[in-house]
């Protein structure tokens, strides 16, 4: 075995560890609106459920080093000035989209029409949702804790929207819902082999 003690290692070898190795990680395609209306959408891969009952969402929002820890994209600053968003599902057909909000754009730059995605009213939230997205999360902000280079943000899930593709017998069906994960470096995933165990 190879043997890293993370305390002495290089960061840059940290991250390549940490992204390479907690895997495969759900991606967290987040719709939100600044205070004067501009929609922003951006990709994050720190993301997972934290709870059923009641239903609780989190993200990380990393931050810049070089820049005395400004949040590394818009939808922190966003989230943060109006207390929810929108967390959309990435499937496969749209991943070329997601890429495209990806990119570091200046705040007033609407994601939504760079990546020449709708925008669909939410029932709960001020925030829009992706019209293309095959599911999306209506969320209320719980808090935001900062954790070492990222900051933390729990969400309260009050609304779902299910495209009726992704549903088999009353269901949702994985291979349906065709979602990307992400890896290490440029590398993303799909389903792949889906198999079932049951606990004795």
């Amino acid at each position: 075995m190879i043997g890293v003690d993370f305390a002495r290692a290089d960061p840059a070898e940290v991250s390549r560890l940490v992204y390479g190795l907690v895997i495969p990680r759900p991606i967290a395609w987040i719709s939100s609106i600044s205070r004067d209306g501009t929609g922003n959408i951006a990709p994050h891969s720190f993301f997972n459920a934290v709870s059923c009952h009641p239903p609780i969402v989190m993200f990380a929002s990393t931050h810049r080093a070089e820049d005395s820890g400004r949040p590394s994209k818009d939808t922190l600053n966003n989230v943060l000035a109006t207390q929810e968003f929108v967390v959309n599902l990435v499937s496969r057909d749209l991943v070329d989209a997601m890429m495209a909000t990806a990119r570091d754009l200046p705040a007033q730059d609407d994601e939504f029409e760079v990546a020449g995605l709708r925008k669909e009213a939410c029932l709960r939230v001020g925030a829009p949702r992706i019209a293309q997205s095959r599911a999306a999360l209506e969320c209320r902000l719980i808090k935001a804790e900062r954790m070492g280079d990222a900051t933390v943000v729990y969400g309260d899930v009050v609304y779902a929207h299910l495209d009726p593709s992704i549903m088999r017998d009353g269901a949702i069906a994985p291979d349906l819902v065709d979602p990307v994960a992400r890896l290490g470096g440029s590398l993303y995933a799909t389903l792949g082999e889906v198999f079932s165990r049951r606990r004795e």
